[in-house]
């Protein structure tokens, strides 16, 4: 019996209107569920390995997927968002207290600096013996500097919030995995046809490199840093490592955190430890972006340097502290479906024991 068109058009409208209101519905918790989406996507066959270890137990290995996740990204911020809230308060004490008194002084390097070096340090020791111009200036800078670290720990706090929901979200995604696979792929082959298990398999393999490569390499740069700065006496170790993990995103980076703590160093008078710094930051910590970002990220699905950045930035903007990821991996996976339906993207190559299977 055939179908009235108008009946047809009904039932998209339904389905465009349940949308629309799922999509209403879900908007507050679309971040974290994308992000979660990101990471079950990426850590599937490390599941499924999880999975025939514990006997086809589903809960169990999603259970383990999902304190990990939590023991290796979402305590250590959680403890450092606590630190960073507390430090921030007492540091800006300390200084507003200093400034007062006429106790802050500039430190002796600055009057090695070459050519300005001298007039710098008459300057600030002239600012210094005025109480009123410190008061001006601490008025001007210290205040609206403090407001912005507290910012800061707030969304950094607020991304605690977000991976402690998108923790959530994983355990389900990872036990009720295979069910979904199945429903979506059904629905990709209705809407799609013949072309939905290849855009499946470019989303798929386009989620797990730019994760890999993202999150992998961030980790890896943080844990050389954080072995780095405790070897040179640097405090606030891991809140430093944090930093060195958030601006790894971007190229320049890292090299602001540690070369920040070389100079600090290099003030303390601890000219040794300052150039320790300056070579464990350019050949580890710089070297690690060098070396297992290309090993992370499959040949043929990088993401150029410019969508990488406006990825980062605009997903902060729309998602928050976990946009820096989702916005990355939506970019990626949009430039290489248009590189598949243009013809110009490069072919996948998978490991050799991918290929075999």
């Amino acid at each position: 019996m055939e179908q009235r068109p108008g009946r047809n058009y009904t039932r998209i409208a339904t389905v465009v209107l349940l949308t629309l209101g799922c999509l209403f519905v879900l908007k507050p918790f679309l971040p974290a569920i994308l992000f979660a989406a990101a990471v079950v996507i990426s850590s599937w066959p490390m599941y499924l390995r999880v999975l025939f270890w514990m006997k086809g137990r589903r809960s169990l290995a999603a259970l383990t997927m999902t304190l990990s996740l939590t023991l290796l990204v979402i305590i250590p911020l959680a403890s450092v968002a606590y630190n960073l809230a507390d430090d921030v308060a007492t540091t800006f004490g300390h200084m507003r207290d200093a400034i007062e008194h006429g106790e802050l002084l500039p430190p002796e390097w600055v009057r090695q600096v070459p050519f300005v070096g001298e007039t710098l340090d008459t300057y600030l020791r002239q600012l210094v013996a005025s109480r009123d111009q410190m008061l001006e200036l601490a008025q001007r800078m210290v205040e609206p500097a403090r407001k912005y670290l507290m910012a800061g720990g707030l969304m950094l706090g607020g991304g605690v919030v977000q991976m402690s929901l998108a923790a959530f979200v994983s355990f389900f995604l990872y036990r009720d995995g295979h069910s979904l696979i199945t429903v979506t792929s059904a629905m990709m082959t209705k809407a799609m046809g013949e072309s939905a298990q290849a855009v499946s398999d470019i989303v798929g393999q386009t989620t797990r490199s730019v994760m890999y490569g993202l999150l992998g390499t961030a980790l890896a740069q943080a844990l050389v840093a954080a072995i780095g700065f405790s070897i040179a006496g640097v405090p606030a170790v891991p809140l430093l490592s944090v930093l060195v993990f958030l601006t790894s995103l971007i190229p320049v980076g890292p090299p602001m955190i540690w070369g920040g703590a070389a100079i600090w160093l290099f003030s303390q008078g601890s000219t040794g430890w300052g150039i320790f710094m300056i070579v464990w930051g350019v050949f580890l910590i710089s070297g690690v972006d060098n070396v297992v970002r290309p090993m992370l990220i499959s040949r043929g699905t990088s993401l150029p340097f410019l969508l990488t950045l406006l990825g980062v930035l605009g997903g902060v903007i729309a998602f928050g502290f976990v946009g820096m990821f989702i916005g990355p991996v939506l970019l990626a996976v949009g430039y290489s479906l248009i590189s598949e339906w243009t013809g110009t993207r490069d072919p996948i190559v998978k490991p050799q024991g991918e290929q075999e299977a």
